[in-house]
This record gives structure tokens, C-alpha cells and sequence, in this order.
């Protein structure tokens, strides 16, 4: 008896990020109203973090809020309608429901019609990933649309006590439609983690030890702040290097850099072990909207283009690191 040939898909020549969308807390918070709590000042924290605000959740704005607002704008941006979205991956660490995942609710808000949805925990690299998986699925055959949300509402599970994290964290939402494209919009990824430093950054108590304490609390995000500063500063910019590499292209091909926003010393440090040319323009956004995790990349390429930093047509860079320690890069034409 011989056995069928099993049929494949076939999907688009390349992929490319169509549109952008964000969603930015309406609440500020400067760095006085944070520092009696954690014995600091304003200077110290710029100083340490080049953070001068930040934006914290009020209670409607909520993960599914903020995602399925960046999304629309995102799709807005794009020219599409939600019913032409056949997949849809959502980036988080914040969504504290253990299942269902947050995915299948931003997609049926939306108005899509039975994507398949599924979230990515991969915390600040998170959108990277999922920027990664989309390509692939569009260029595979599984899908010709798939949407993208990295969102982060971090005050959740942020200690305003902890010196080391209450200053940095943030909350925030941003979007990108990754669909088919005759030319080449995103190179191929470099990923990967490194598990022996699985303790750096991490939720601080463990959900069954919650669950037995007679006074159970949230878990609260805790991270050895010193040595992920010297993980990323330099390990980072050898992987910036890699995806520059995969890109087929050099630092002095790039229009843009947008590096994680976890710390402007960070951010620093990796520009100068890459020698960036003074043409390349460098994301910032830490700056008035902190730490925002998966929300981080997404937030800081649509204020880019906002503020005309980069432009459509440009190449930037994406690298993004956080807890595991997973860490993701890639090239991509800006939409």
C-alpha cells in the first residue's frame, strides 16, 4: 500500500510589519512621587536609570484594554480590518489569569474572526518572539495576517517598596501587523537564553507558597539589578551584532536602533560596543514611560515614528533581553 504525500502550505515570499499601534497609561508618575517609599531622590534614579517618568495603569485600563488599543491602531495604520487577522499573539508576563490566555479575548474584542490566539511568555524579549513567530507563519503558510501586542500592566506585580525594581517597572501597550511582502521587511532572528542566570530576574515568591501562607500577597517581580546590567551590556551587543549579521547588513546600513528599554546606561553602553555611526538614531523611550517589558520594543518604534525619528522605509534594529535570560533580535523595514 503506498501512503499518501501529505500537502503543505505555501505562504508570501517574505514578511514585513504593515502598521504600528501604542497605548500609553493615562496616569504620569515622576520620580517624587515614588522616592520616600524606597529612601532615594530624583537625581539618583536618572542618574542610575535615565528615567524621569513613567506611566502607571488606572484600574480601566486594563491588559485587555490597552492591548485591543494599540491593536486597532495597529490595524488602522495597516488599512486593515480585524476580520482579515488570521492570527494573533500576545506578548505578556502581566496577565494573571494561569488560562485561558489573554490572546483569544484581545482577538474576539477586536472583532476577528477565529484567529488562532495564543500568548508568549518570554517577558522583555516577549514581542521579539512573537515579531519572530509571525514571520515565519506568514512566510510558512499558516497564516497571511498575524497581529502582534506586547502588554505589560507591571504594577500589578511591583513591590513600591523595592529599591531595586519599584522606580524602573511600568505599564503600556504596543502593536505590530506582520503580512506578506514582495520584498524582505524582517530578517531572520537570533534568539536564544541563558537558564544558569534563571534567578537575575524573576517573580519573587512562588504561587504555591502563596497559596499555603496565611497571609497570601501577589508575587511581586525582583531582579539583581547589578548583574543584568553587566549580562546586557555587553553579552547583547555581540547578539546585535549576530542579527546584523543574518540581516546581511552592517551598523552603518542602520537608520535606527531600538534596544529594549530597560536602562539609558544600558542602552549606552551596547550603542558604544557596536560603534553605531552618529547617523543612527537611538529609541529612548525609557525615558518618560520606563520599563515596560514585552511592551517595551513595540512602544518605543511607534514613538520613533511619531516624533519622526524614523521614517517609513528605514532599517532598525530590535533587540530585546529581560528574565530566563531570553533575549531575541532582528532587522526590520520600518512600515
Amino acid at each position: 500500500m503506498t501512503r499518501p504525500v501529505l500537502a503543505t502550505a505555501t505562504g508570501a515570499p517574505h514578511a514585513a510589519v504593515l502598521g504600528l499601534g501604542a497605548y500609553r497609561p493615562r496616569r504620569v508618575v515622576p520620580n517624587a512621587d515614588l522616592v520616600e517609599a524606597i529612601e532615594s531622590s530624583d537625581e539618583w534614579i536618572q542618574q542610575r536609570t535615565g528615567i524621569r517618568t513613567r506611566r502607571f495603569a488606572e484600574p480601566d485600563e486594563t491588559v485587555e484594554m490597552m492591548s485591543v488599543n494599540a491593536a486597532q491602531r495597529a490595524l488602522d495604520a495597516a488599512g486593515l480590518d480585524p476580520r482579515q487577522i488570521d492570527a494573533v499573539v500576545v506578548a505578556t508576563v502581566s496577565h494573571l489569569m494561569q488560562t485561558p490566555a489573554l490572546a483569544p479575548l484581545v482577538a474576539t474584542r477586536l472583532g476577528c474572526e477565529q484567529p488562532a490566539a495564543f500568548d508568549v511568555s518570554a517577558a522583555c524579549a516577549g514581542f521579539c518572539h512573537g515579531l519572530a513567530t509571525a514571520s515565519d507563519m506568514v512566510r510558512g503558510g499558516s497564516a497571511r495576517h498575524v497581529l502582534v501586542i506586547g502588554v505589560e500592566r507591571l504594577t500589578d506585580i511591583l513591590d513600591l517598596e523595592d529599591r531595586g525594581t519599584a522606580f524602573i517597572f511600568a505599564d503600556g501597550a504596543g502593536a505590530a501587523v506582520v503580512g506578506p511582502s514582495e520584498t524582505p521587511g524582517i530578517s531572520p532572528v537570533v534568539w536564544g537564553s541563558d537558564g544558569e542566570q534563571f534567578d537575575l530576574i524573576r517573580q519573587r515568591e512562588d504561587w504555591r507558597d502563596v497559596m499555603a501562607s496565611d497571609s497570601p500577597v501577589t508575587p511581586h517581580l525582583t531582579m539583581q539589578g547589578r548583574e543584568v546590567f553587566r549580562w546586557a551590556s555587553f553579552t547583547m551587543a555581540k547578539v546585535a551584532q549576530q542579527a546584523l549579521d543574518r540581516a546581511g547588513i552592517t551598523a552603518d546600513d542602520l537608520d535606527v536602533f531600538v534596544p529594549h528599554q530597560a536602562n539609558m546606561r544600558i542602552i549606552d553602553a551596547m550603542a558604544r560596543a557596536m560603534k553605531l555611526p552618529p547617523s543612527v538614531k537611538v529609541a529612548r523611550d525609557i525615558a518618560d514611560q520606563g520599563n515596560t517589558s514585552a511592551a517595551s520594543i513595540p512602544l518605543a518604534l511607534e514613538r520613533m515614528v511619531a516624533d519622526g525619528e524614523a521614517r517609513s522605509g528605514d532599517l532598525a534594529l530590535l533587540i530585546a533581553f529581560g528574565a530566563g535570560l531570553a533575549y531575541a533580535a532582528q532587522v526590520v523595514v520600518v512600515p
